[in-house]
């Protein structure tokens, strides 16, 4: 049986822990992409609300909640509707676990979804969607699945 100062310890531990809530991660993830698609700075969505380029960093690691007052704000900014932060986002999180429901995506779409938040990323998909002839398109698209070692006749999902 644990001792009461035992258990009182791994309340405190529990309380001051300073890893960032898995839901504040995935809401200032969302922040940081739609500023990185809106090709905004950190500073720039700074002086937009009033804030360091700091406070943005932090709010996009999820070391800092974002408030209600401060989201509608940046959706304003960021000009998407509230609800962009929270979509994708684990439905239920129980000891540092997701638990996936109906709308849960597919082990792939993770990995792309990450990969959409990084620059290089997004600077992939701006280039390509620039792309206009559609054999050009397809030319890239063979490039890249033969680079990876990916077969021709491979289909998503």
């Amino acid at each position: 049986m644990a001792r009461a100062d035992e258990i009182h310890d791994e309340e405190v531990e529990e309380k001051g822990s300073r890893r960032p809530n898995p839901i504040d991660i995935h809401v200032g993830g969302r922040v940081r992409f739609r500023r990185m698609l809106l090709g905004m700075s950190q500073e720039k969505l700074g002086e937009a609300l009033g804030l360091t380029f700091q406070q943005v960093q932090k709010y996009e690691k999820g070391v800092n909640r974002v408030g209600a007052s401060r989201l509608y704000d940046l959706s304003q900014v960021l000009q998407v509707p509230i609800q962009f932060f929270y979509e994708e986002a684990p439905i239920s999180i129980e000891q540092g676990h997701t638990q996936s429901g109906a709308f849960a995506e597919r082990p792939g779409e993770t990995q792309i979804l990450e990969f959409l938040n990084t620059r290089d990323g997004l600077e992939l998909n701006r280039a390509f969607v620039r792309i206009q002839d559609p054999k050009t398109r397809r030319a890239v698209v063979d490039l890249v699945r033969a680079m990876a070692g990916e077969d021709r006749d491979a289909k998503l999902g």
